[in-house]
């Protein structure tokens, strides 16, 4: 495990791990060592990055994740929305059908897009608990 990143960076690939770390000690420069730095350091890795299950993969499409993402800073401050919690929700929706059949949701076509991506959301948000339980 890598013990000087977040859970579930650290059981990602190196280049997830590396674009977290390299933006976070820049952040931490700029901003301080603390939530604002942190939060970052994962806005930049949601842009090359999707959370997967208990860890993130390379994105098939650089870019913003969801419509928070793509207000970008200030105005993402003064108007907060919802996020997808690292589900490409801006990616199609043949490949969400592909992501939730990998964490395990049945029948993902016969979902709509904004169902997908919360039922994504919640089966990460249970493989990532499952995993810090079993570490």
């Amino acid at each position: 495990m890598r013990p000087d990143v977040p859970s579930t960076v650290a059981r990602s690939d190196d280049k997830a791990v590396r674009t977290y770390k390299k933006t976070l000690e820049s952040a931490e420069e700029t901003y301080g060592d603390g939530e604002r730095a942190h939060r970052t350091a994962f806005a930049s890795l949601k842009h090359t990055h999707e959370k997967v299950g208990d860890h993130w993969e390379p994105k098939e499409h650089p870019g913003p994740s969801d419509p928070q993402a793509e207000l970008g800073t200030p105005a993402s401050r003064s108007r907060p929305r919802d996020t997808a919690q690292g589900v490409d929700a801006n990616a199609s929706k043949g490949h969400l059908d592909e992501v939730a059949r990998k964490v395990g949701i049945a029948r993902p076509q016969d979902m709509a897009k904004d169902d997908l991506v919360r039922a994504i959301e919640k089966a990460n948000a249970r493989a990532t608990s499952r995993a810090r339980r079993r570490s």
